[in-house]
């Protein structure tokens, strides 16, 4: 009973953490405009926070750099179990324009397991909106995202 309120209570407020790990901000700036009223991502439950210690699902942009690296393990061992990654574009996937930069290590799944893709560069904001939702979907059922 307990269990089933509380996946519940994930399915319909999930709280998001966004984190650039090194991008062009094209990917945030998509990120911002999938929160403005126009979309409305609020009315699925998706609220924005500014603490790893309060977020239900990590938002990832951008490579991960050098420099970044154990920052996105550290704000990673931070969230609350169960915990959810998404990577926003091209470069989040697999490094994008700067694969193969000397201060790039690639890929945010070369750090911290994704559960989710959302590809583009940078994704529109519907789209943005899309694989959140098809994110909490895959939750909802019980499944793995």
């Amino acid at each position: 009973m307990f269990k089933g309120l509380v996946k519940w209570a994930r399915v319909k407020s999930p709280w998001i953490l966004h984190m650039n790990c090194g991008s062009c901000n094209g990917c945030d700036i998509e990120i911002l405009a999938a929160l403005i009223p126009r979309l409305d991502v609020e009315r699925f439950g998706v609220l924005l926070k500014g603490t790893p210690r309060h977020a239900d699902v990590l938002v990832c942009t951008g490579p991960v750099t050098k420099q970044m690296k154990e920052r996105l393990k550290r704000v990673y061992d931070q969230m609350p179990e169960p915990k959810f990654v998404v990577v926003v574009g091209q470069c989040g996937s697999s490094g994008g324009i700067y694969q193969g930069a000397y201060g790039v290590e690639g890929g945010i799944d070369t750090v911290i397991p994704v559960n989710a893709y959302i590809p583009g560069c940078p994704p529109r904001p519907d789209a943005i909106a899309d694989g959140l939702i098809k994110l909490l979907a895959s939750i909802d059922k019980g499944g793995k995202p």
